[in-house]
């Protein structure tokens, strides 16, 4: 990052020039390329030929049955996703355990409601064979939302240690520390919603291993006691025992991977991806010892970086015009991070496919920095997260005339959170209002 900083400012930008010359004036580097047929090009990974490098990442719409199934609204968000062009659509989180749900209608894999992911999955293949001329390459998100868990729809947090960063004054009662005993007995449950998820037709599943839910929280658990807790080995046992136990109850079909946090953005002892002597600027050794077990130890070909908590500081992982505070910095800053942050990693693990996160806030100059994203090696594949809840049909336009229109892209407004936090259903208030929009004067408005 550079030594100059600016306020933050909203995107005003009508060139790549106008971005190029914002970053040189902060004193940071962007990777953006013109030669966006870069990301028409294959990737193999896996034993798989992906047809292009766009990828949808997975964005919660909050909207399942109360067993855990994909509703209407789910269902929809998928058709849209699976007719978008993108080549790999990573699925939302979906709980391991019914305790673990950030809402009563998160998606719950069971034996009971399998059938309906079925029928899901296989709709996702038929629409994107018919629209695209091929069939998608589709990741299922297991997770635990651990401090974040609301079953009932009430706050019931579930935490690996107290963090008065997230907690301030009203620190959360220690019996809701979850215990050695429980943690040990969690990766049999992610097992079991992968094998289900193989029955099911995906092709892969994501261990969840970000954004501070439980798997990713362990990770900076320092001060916690226990086999769960202080040295590396004990942060990420329970990463290392859940992909033990994925790898050995699904089939060797299914592909194993994970969406993983490479720096939290928080101080020591409370955030990963820093140091005591670091303060907030990242060091990235320990994210690269995780990869190095996920990668080597564990065989995961494919893998998907992040960085920052979407509940206290989402400047860090999607860079905004409208949010709950004003950022502490200039939000180009905040794009250069992330893509310091996973080109750093992607860079020392050259067999390794990354997909690469951060592309919403240039708007219409997205694909150009997904294209020198890969080109340059901070990638393999850019992933687009609320841009595919604004614009789902954005890698089609990307992959047919090189660009987005700017009069589909998402604008980085923040409705679609504070309709999560609103305790409502997840979707694009001003791209797609026909739907939403009555629901956001509903929930958030009227509240």
């Amino acid at each position: 990052m550079g030594e100059c900083s600016m306020e933050h400012r909203e995107f005003h930008y009508t060139s790549i020039n106008d971005v190029q010359a914002e970053a040189a004036a902060l004193g940071v580097a962007l990777p953006l390329s013109e030669n966006t047929a870069v990301l028409k090009k294959p990737l193999a990974v896996g034993g798989v030929t992906l047809p292009n490098r766009l990828a949808i990442q997975p964005m919660e719409g909050c909207d399942g049955t109360a067993d855990g199934a994909p509703d209407e609204l789910t269902l929809r968000r998928y058709r849209r996703f699976a007719a978008s062009g993108a080549a790999l659509i990573w699925a939302e989180a979906t709980a391991v355990v019914p305790e673990g749900r950030a809402n009563p209608r998160q998606l719950m894999l069971t034996a009971d409601n399998l059938d309906a992911y079925k029928f899901m999955v296989e709709e996702m293949r038929e629409i994107c064979l018919r629209e695209n001329g091929f069939s998608p390459f589709i990741v299922l998100q297991m997770t635990h939302s651990g401090r974040y868990s609301k079953p009932q729809g009430t706050p019931a947090p579930l935490i690996a240690y107290n963090n008065p960063i997230f907690e301030k004054s009203a620190p959360i009662d220690p019996s809701r520390v979850v215990s050695d005993d429980y943690l040990a007995a969690l990766p049999a449950r992610y097992a079991e919603t992968a094998r289900l998820a193989a029955q099911a037709g995906f092709d892969a599943v994501d261990i969840k291993c970000c954004h501070r839910y439980l798997m990713s929280e362990l990770l900076s658990a320092y001060e916690r006691e226990g086999r769960y807790g202080g040295d590396f080995a004990g942060r990420t046992r329970l990463l290392c025992e859940t992909a033990e136990a994925v790898k050995a109850a699904a089939p060797a079909s299914l592909m194993v991977s994970s969406r993983l946090n490479l720096y939290d953005g928080f101080p020591f002892p409370y955030g990963f991806g820093v140091t005591a002597e670091s303060g907030l600027t990242p060091v990235l050794d320990e994210a690269k010892q995780v990869v190095t077990l996920l990668h080597e130890r564990y065989g995961m070909p494919l893998l998907d970086f992040t960085i920052g908590n979407p509940y206290v500081n989402p400047h860090v992982n999607r860079p905004y015009d409208k949010g709950g505070y004003l950022p502490p910095e200039h939000p180009l800053e905040g794009v250069a991070r992330m893509m310091d942050c996973v080109g750093e990693v992607r860079r020392a693990f050259p067999n390794l496919t990354v997909i690469g996160s951060g592309y919403s806030y240039l708007r219409q100059f997205a694909p150009q920095l997904a294209a020198g994203a890969v080109e340059s090696g901070v990638c393999d594949m850019a992933g687009f997260g609320r841009e595919a809840f604004a614009y789902p049909t954005f890698a089609r336009d990307i992959a047919e005339n090189g660009r987005m229109d700017p009069k589909k892209c998402c604008i980085t407004c923040g409705k679609c959170t504070e309709l999560m936090r609103a305790g409502s259903v997840a979707g694009c208030v001003p791209r797609d209002g026909a739907v939403y929009a009555p629901i956001y004067r509903r929930d958030v408005l009227k509240k």
